[in-house]
């Protein structure tokens, strides 16, 4: 695209004899006009591009306050479904007919996938390093491994979007006396 020059490219070139002093005075007014609108014009296109940069930035703003909103909204419904997995968990250490159980190790299955395609993630206890952020100390048992570790897991723990939902309760061992 070819490029139009500008007022200020161009080379005015004064005749004393095309209008006299009048024209002049008018030529010079409409310079300052030309000028002044210039400016304007420089001016309106700065500020519309501050409100486009602006209207941007509020746009990604939003998204991610409603993706925060949207992960808090689900954190309730997660943490109820967890419990249900517990409650599979607590059926299935029952004796039952067979047919039953592989039923219920079915849905807890299908559970766990769903939740686990929100973000769910079980937190590793047994044999771990007992850590205060993943796990919550119920007791201890004496051992005659490392002092420390986590012996046994009585409830498992559950992270949501790498946050802690809810710590691992567990025994950790100590020495034996």
């Amino acid at each position: 695209m070819e490029e139009k020059p500008s007022h200020q490219d161009a080379e005015i070139i004064p005749d004393d004899d095309a209008g006299g002093p009048e024209a002049a005075a008018r030529m010079k007014k409409l310079r300052l006009e030309l000028e002044r609108c210039e400016t304007e014009k420089k001016d309106y296109l700065d500020g519309w591009q501050r409100a486009k940069a602006d209207l941007a930035n509020y746009k990604k703003d939003e998204s991610r306050r409603f993706e925060e909103f949207s992960k808090f909204a689900a954190e309730g419904v997660i943490a109820e479904a967890v419990q249900v997995l517990d409650s599979f968990d607590l059926a299935l250490a029952y004796e039952m007919p067979k047919e039953v159980e592989r039923g219920i190790v079915l849905i807890r299955s299908q559970l766990e996938d769903i939740l686990r395609r929100r973000g769910l993630e079980v937190i590793q206890a047994r044999g771990e390093r007992f850590d205060p952020a993943y796990h919550e100390s119920v007791g201890e048992v004496e051992s005659e491994g490392e002092p420390g570790m986590v012996a046994e897991e009585l409830q498992r723990g559950y992270l949501l979007g790498g946050r802690v939902l809810r710590p691992a309760r567990v025994k950790v061992s100590k020495h034996a006396k």
